[in-house]
């Protein structure tokens, strides 16, 4: 399959941005600084009560696209021209949104199945004192992949590392800066993460498209990491035992643990490497993890459940939490199931009728002639990209806002300059996502320092991969390093 199948996938269309001569630039910033400014307000005055309960960042997206349509209305732009705008972008994302539903399927599968407890069990194994940061890297790095959640990961293993590490002596900000590289290395390369789903929505290509061209970057980033932290290790005394046998025995005895468990990432990881569509590759995912259910973990699915078909059921579509005799798993070993997913695809939805009205008005036309002007060469263009990021990381203290408005407003940018739509979606998540982790008043960085129990300031510098990922991502576009283009050829 061409990567011009990949995208068109997507039914990501060949749109220009609408270009409106009555529009001037400071017109076409009102919507931008008035929706900034209610997410700072929602952030900084609030004081975390939420406005408008759990979906309040999409409520101010839609009030933002409102500002927007008034702009429009004073700007002689009809109504009937932004709704065709917000339709064409809807259209864009069927494809997308039914990705990320199989997304929670197979989450939700891979729970009840034991294949996500499986990769916990065996992750957890290949801990050793004289390799401990590397190895808490690599163990976080495993368990993100397998869940797509950088947050879970934190919040249970993280959690057991940390307490580990510190038994043997070695400082906490390197710890956690171990376990926030690892599992955010995870969250980006993994098919089940949803900033990984909605880069590429952004930015008009195809999930595995994305994956395969992010490890372009992301590998090389994640490996000086590991040396990194391994000649740390090297430097450092450690003392006492790595015991992990608590949360081996309490998957033990939960779960039926087998090396058969890993055919079914096996084989979706397989047919992605076939270039096989996402639906397909992950739609067989979750088939074939409702068989080894049935197969391993009879006794689960009876707990789930009163019929086995119905815990099957729950887990692909709502809720689903598996028991543990140990607190610090349960969290980990729960899913939402499609529903799970719901929030990420109204957030998609909402961004995308935002992004409709300003394209209709002719805001982002003017938006983004001031940024490539300034932007005049392929760096220029993804700098402006990582600073756009980064900014709305500190202003919106929210990752998914930081790929989703710029990915909106520099698309049309990247297809002018003939670059393939994976250079827009790989720098979205090596700039935004990664970055978010960083900031102190982030949703990301009050989270992971709560959780862990260390503050930004102490795992700042130890969260190499965090910090790095922007600077390779700089250093590919400045030297030309395997960056493609609209024909499929990589310069």
């Amino acid at each position: 399959m061409s990567d011009d199948n990949n995208i068109s996938e997507f039914k990501a269309k060949d749109q220009n941005i609408v270009d409106n001569k009555e529009l001037n630039f400071l017109e076409a910033l009102i919507p931008v600084i008035i929706l900034m400014g209610m997410l700072a307000y929602n952030i900084f005055f609030v004081e975390g009560q939420e406005w408008f309960g759990t979906y309040t960042n999409q409520i101010i997206l839609l009030l933002g696209g409102l500002v927007a349509a008034i702009v429009g209305f004073f700007n002689k732009v009809t109504l009937g021209r932004m709704l065709t705008e917000v339709l064409e972008n809807l259209k864009s994302i069927f494809i997308p949104i039914v990705i990320l539903l199989l997304v929670g399927a197979l989450a939700g599968t891979w729970l009840v199945s034991g294949v996500i407890p499986a990769m916990v069990y065996y992750g957890l194994q290949v801990l050793s004192p004289e390799i401990f940061l590397p190895a808490s890297v690599i163990i976080a790095a495993i368990i993100s992949i397998a869940t797509g959640s950088s947050w879970t990961t934190s919040a249970t293993v993280g959690i057991a590392l940390v307490g580990i590490g510190t038994a043997l002596g070695v400082h906490p900000g390197m710890i956690a800066g171990a376990v926030i590289s690892g599992a955010y290395f995870g969250d980006k390369m993994s098919p089940l993460s949803d900033t990984t789903n909605l880069a590429p929505a952004m930015a008009g290509t195809d999930l595995f498209t994305h994956i395969r061209y992010m490890a372009l970057t992301t590998v090389p980033t994640i490996i000086v990491t590991i040396i990194v932290f391994a000649i740390l290790s090297a430097t450092i005394e450690t003392s006492g035992n790595a015991d992990i046998s608590d949360l081996l025995g309490a998957i033990d005895k939960t779960f039926n643990i087998s090396p058969w468990l890993f055919l079914v990432p096996g084989v979706v990881i397989a047919l992605i490497l076939m270039k096989t569509k996402p639906l397909i590759a992950l739609g067989v995912g979750v088939v074939l993890a409702g068989v080894f259910a049935y197969i391993f973990q009879s006794e689960i699915l009876t707990t789930v459940s009163e019929s086995k078909t119905g815990a099957l059921i729950n887990a692909i579509f709502t809720d689903t939490s598996i028991v543990t005799d140990n607190d610090k798993l349960n969290d980990l070993f729960s899913s939402g199931g499609m529903k799970g997913m719901l929030w990420t695809i109204f957030l998609i939805i909402c961004a995308m009728i935002f992004g409709g009205i300003m394209d209709g008005i002719g805001a982002l036309s003017r938006i983004t002639k001031a940024l490539l002007s300034i932007a005049t060469s392929i760096l220029g263009l993804f700098a402006a990209t990582v600073a756009s990021c980064l900014g709305l990381n500190i202003i919106a203290s929210d990752q998914y806002l930081a790929i989703v408005i710029p990915g909106k407003m520099f698309k049309k940018a990247y297809e002018d300059r003939g670059l393939a739509p994976e250079n827009l979606s790989r720098t979205l998540e090596d700039s935004g996502t990664v970055t978010s982790v960083l900031i102190p008043w982030n949703t990301c960085g009050a989270y992971q320092s709560g959780v862990l129990g260390v503050g930004v300031g102490e795992y700042f510098i130890y969260a190499i991969f965090n910090w790095l990922s922007p600077f390779t991502t700089l250093l590919f576009a400045a030297f030309r390093i395997k960056i493609k283009q609209i024909s499929g050829k990589l310069a």
